[in-house]
């Protein structure tokens, strides 16, 4: 049952926040810095996108859809469910940045982590995260004006103009220039790496300092935050069980159904607290807290599944005859096994 080290270092960010948070000429920096951050990170992200790679993953198609399905209308009906809840289970602050986590897209690196463990489609899995997290700039934040309303921070023209200038145009720049600037960025992943994670780290900082200032922890009652546990819970189970039984019903090899189900299940921190910080703006730090919750616990989760399917004996990895197998995984490049 993994911690994930960066969960470590964001629940320290918190505590940071919670002694020290930023005020007045302080909170100003902080606020600039951290609009700039989510800048840099979205610049990032277009930079290393191959387009050649994106268009060549796209002859997979069934499997793209059906990963997308999953993270972009599966799991908001799930969310959107889940305001039966309110005000008995979950609080509306709670149960907003809950639907708001279920809006996010699919992560990259953990899902093609799980599915190399778990010996299933790698590149299918490598091009689900890529195109989820691509529709989730645009998807996102027009679910979130469409269900969240007010709630999310009176989500308006003006927050849609944030997303497109922090978060769209910053993409396309990386995208336009990563003929340039494609080959540094490949040299120094581990280095920028660093600054994709130092970037959230100082958001998170940013909207919880803001939180502390305003005092909104006062409101959350810790049998809330048990509360708030137990739901993820039923929720990242539901979405396991679909993602994995769905794809065989819809005919998917052993291979494509790994690759489905942990792309599918998935929500990605790194995508969805930049979104979140222009969405809620001080709101941001109580939006976000189910999505670090549920974050934590589908690593947990996912790491158990990856591990016991990677011990699935050799004539079920290897699936149906070659045949069946290539029709499958048609466009992947790839064998079912």
């Amino acid at each position: 049952m993994p911690v994930d080290p960066y969960i470590v270092a964001l629940l320290a960010t918190v505590g940071l926040a919670a002694l020290l948070p930023a005020r007045g000429t302080s909170a100003d920096v902080a606020s600039g810095a951290s609009t700039a951050a989510v800048s840099l990170l979205f610049f990032l992200y277009g930079s290393r996108l191959s387009t050649r790679e994106a268009l060549d993953g796209l002859k997979h198609w069934r499997l793209h859809v059906t990963v997308l399905a999953c993270t972009f209308v599966v799991f908001p009906l799930l969310g959107l469910a889940a305001k039966g809840l309110v005000p008995y289970v979950l609080t509306p602050a709670l149960f907003s940045g809950f639907l708001f986590l279920t809006l996010v897209p699919s992560t990259i690196q953990s899902s093609i982590a799980f599915t190399s463990m778990a010996r299933g489609n790698v590149p299918a899995a490598i091009c689900a995260g890529s195109f989820s997290s691509l529709a989730g700039i645009v998807l996102t934040p027009l679910l979130a004006a469409a269900l969240l309303g007010d709630s999310g921070g009176g989500f308006s023209a003006d927050s849609l103009l944030k997303i497109v200038l922090q978060l769209l145009v910053p993409f396309l720049a990386g995208q336009l220039l990563r003929r340039w600037v494609g080959g540094f960025v490949a040299r120094h992943r581990k280095v920028l790496g660093h600054v994709d994670r130092g970037s959230i780290l100082l958001v998170v900082y940013t909207a919880f300092s803001e939180g502390m200032v305003q005092g909104i922890w006062g409101q959350v009652h810790p049998l809330r935050l048990l509360a708030l546990v137990g739901v993820e819970a039923v929720l990242l189970a539901v979405m396991l069980a679909l993602t994995w039984y769905g794809a065989k019903r819809l005919g998917f090899g052993r291979a494509d159904r790994i690759a489905i189900q942990f792309a599918g299940s998935k929500k990605s921190l790194a995508a969805g607290l930049p979104m979140a910080s222009v969405l809620f703006g001080a709101d941001a730090s109580l939006a976000v807290l189910p999505l670090m919750l549920f974050h934590q616990m589908q690593l947990m989760v996912c790491a158990v599944i990856a591990k016991r399917r990677s011990r699935d004996p050799e004539e079920f990895v290897s699936g149906p005859p070659r045949g069946a197998a290539t029709r499958t995984a048609a466009g992947t490049g790839t064998r079912s096994g």
